[in-house]
């Protein structure tokens, strides 16, 4: 018999916003959010945009609605060509009724303080964003520049340790935290043990090029999740949660 898991269209948004906060406890939490192809390739391209589909982007957009912080690596900035932290009106509203700010902190993270301080990222950011960066990329110039138009945030001397991004945001009372990659600072939260949850969309595609892993790097150990569960979006395409064993 072919059962297939239960499908995306049938679920209202307050359903799926139920079932994603499913097992969450009060406090911090960090959840990460990825779209990979059957191969495991974390891109088409290069890029995100052709993965996943419109139940994805419904799904996402849920997910920023729920988030304190949106956390997203620079890399990941510059090459999905990220606008301000806006949402949608109803997502806004949603917010504003379960007495949250309109929109979420947008929190980049730097090693060198790589961002232009006059992207629309900052100049029509509807919240101040932060950067979280070294000492060393807020003592350069690009970091002096950033202060102008964002809180830069020291975390590490040289290099940014991730521990100390996640303590900086709790620090900030900003504990829904909704990580958008990219794979590099997967790997790393990985490596530290820092991560709660993995919402997963699988796009049935076969990418079959040198598209990244969702995660890249050494972790010293396996990092064991639960499965919580799967939904079918349109196309063949699987929307899986995993949240920490």
């Amino acid at each position: 018999m072919n059962v297939l898991p239960p499908s995306v269209a049938d679920r209202s948004d307050e359903d799926l916003l139920a079932l994603y906060a499913d097992g969450v406890p009060d406090g911090p939490w960090l959840r990460v959010n990825f779209v990979t192809t059957l191969d495991g390739s974390a891109s088409a391209g290069g890029r995100t945009a052709d993965l996943g589909g419109d139940d994805d982007l419904r799904v996402f957009d849920l997910l920023r609605r729920t988030a304190d912080v949106v956390l997203v690596a620079a890399g990941t900035v510059r090459d999905e060509e990220y606008g301000p932290m806006v949402l949608h009106d109803a997502d806004v509203a949603w917010r504003r009724a379960h007495g949250k700010p309109d929109h979420p902190v947008f929190a980049i993270v730097t090693g060198s303080a790589g961002l232009d301080a006059s992207s629309r990222v900052f100049t029509e950011a509807p919240v101040r964003p932060v950067v979280l960066t070294s000492a060393s990329g807020a003592a350069s110039e690009r970091g002096r520049a950033l202060a102008e138009v964002a809180d830069v945030v020291t975390c590490g001397d040289d290099t940014v340790d991730v521990a100390a991004v996640v303590r900086a945001l709790g620090d900030r009372g900003l504990d829904r935290i909704h990580c958008e990659g990219g794979p590099s600072f997967f790997g790393a939260l990985i490596a530290e043990d820092l991560v709660d949850e993995l919402t997963l969309t699988v796009d049935p595609t076969l990418e079959g090029g040198q598209g990244p892993r969702i995660a890249t790097g050494a972790s010293p150990e396996l990092r064991r999740m639960r499965p919580a569960h799967v939904l079918l979006g349109a196309d063949g395409v699987l929307l899986t949660r995993y949240v920490r064993a």
